[in-house]
């Protein structure tokens, strides 16, 4: 009897002694980015300016400071003869917790020192409106990627892809598509140099999700969509019963990154 209970007791303290061990090297979940994509909506080529000067000389600097380097500033690629020219401003904050310790300080700062913008007239704004898209990284691409792309900054395309869901069960599965379905590492795979991936959490258009990739020039874009509507991987996944109709709205917009933008 004896003997029975010491070999149980060496067993008990080995199965302990070896999920000790597992603990130990468990890595711990790694925590998903807060992305912000804010757009200015402006009617005149001298409101474009104002914002272009309030974040080249103070939101980005701002920002660095933070310790916040990839943020970028885009627009679309239509915007020079548009009636509602629009700039697009992502930044990305490494929590939620950083986002709001970010937005009670050197934002503010920002924002006070310009007084071109804040101080603008009612009669002469900086901008006519401002909407702001809040996302949460997707699990398989937990933070921004900066910008990998070789091509002329000018001949440069972002592409944002917003996909809108019937229902937030649906736009659950559209984003377990991405992550578990093996639609990110596909991407990935055939080069498409995403930005981000983004859950949206607040916004004008939920349920849905937001994207962006990057190619060198709207011919290369073009290239790789081609590749990525024939891949038989691509096939099998978009044939699957589960995934079928988690899809009813797709808005793209293609974008340049200002001069002075981070990505």
């Amino acid at each position: 009897m004896k003997k029975t209970v010491g070999v149980a007791g060496i067993m008990l303290a080995a199965f302990f002694l070896l999920l000790g061990s597992h603990l130990a090297l468990a890595k711990p979940p790694t925590s998903s980015a807060y992305f912000e994509l804010r757009v200015y909506h402006m009617k005149t080529s001298q409101q474009e300016a104002r914002i272009d000067s309030f974040l080249r000389l103070h939101y980005l600097p701002a920002m660095r400071a933070q310790n916040i380097p990839h943020v970028g500033v885009f627009k679309p690629l239509s915007n020079d003869t548009a009636t509602d020219k629009k700039i697009y401003v992502f930044t990305p904050f490494k929590s939620l917790k950083h986002w709001e310790q970010v937005k009670a300080g050197k934002p503010s700062v920002a924002e006070t020192s310009a007084s071109d913008y804040t101080g603008a007239a009612h009669n002469a704004p900086a901008y006519q409106r401002q909407e702001t898209i809040f996302l949460k990284a997707f699990d398989l691409m937990p933070a921004v990627a900066a910008s990998r792309l070789q091509g002329p900054r000018p001949e440069r395309v972002y592409e944002l892809r917003s996909y809108e869901s019937a229902s937030e069960k649906l736009a659950r599965n559209k984003v377990q598509m991405f992550n578990q379905g093996g639609e990110v590492k596909l991407f990935s795979r055939l080069g498409f140099n995403a930005v981000f991936y983004g859950e949206v959490v607040f916004g004008a258009h939920m349920p849905n999700l937001m994207y962006m990739t990057s190619f060198d020039n709207m011919a290369a874009r073009d290239q790789h969509w081609k590749a990525f509507g024939s891949d038989p991987e691509w096939k099998s996944l978009s044939a699957k019963s589960e995934y079928q109709n988690n899809v009813s709205h797709i808005d793209i917009v293609f974008l340049r990154s200002a001069s002075y933008s981070a990505l």
